[in-house]
């Protein structure tokens, strides 16, 4: 271990079916360079990756755990540095149950978008958050033929 601490985040990847279309939340961070991405925090001592994949999407979309379906047979894990700091963040997928619930949000995002996979990706820009949503796409068509 170099001693640098390890960032560790969590988070889900919502999305919401519209007539035939596949769309995915994404919120845009009201600080830095005000990037676009699904709800996600960092992991609080004492909590799981998945309890805080939930406290954030409660905190920062305003959904909590009625609002959606957790598909837990998808799980992503993304590695990058920030700062020059490894970073862990872990995604779950997840199915809005109501497609029209609103969406509030926290002081950290400015902005939230439901959006198909292609606009979502250019929105998303970071190669591993572009593939994670691929791949969720791939799930999600697979996870409805059943």
């Amino acid at each position: 271990m170099s001693g640098l601490q390890e960032l560790r985040a969590a988070g889900l990847v919502i999305y919401r079916c519209v007539a035939t279309e596949i769309q995915y939340l994404l919120m845009q961070a009201s600080y830095a360079d005000h990037h676009w991405t699904p709800p996600k925090g960092h992991v609080d001592p004492g909590e799981s990756d998945l309890e805080t994949a939930l406290r954030e999407t409660q905190e920062e979309a305003g959904l909590s755990r009625n609002d959606f379906t957790l598909i837990d047979s998808f799980k992503k894990e993304l590695k990058y540095e920030v700062r020059g700091k490894p970073k862990t963040v872990i995604y779950w997928l997840a199915e809005l149950n109501n497609g029209s619930k609103e969406v509030t949000l926290s002081e950290e995002h400015q902005e939230y978008r439901w959006l198909p996979l292609a606009e979502a990706s250019s929105l998303a820009k970071f190669p591993e958050m572009i593939s994670t949503l691929e791949e969720s796409e791939e799930f999600i068509k697979k996870y409805k033929q059943k």
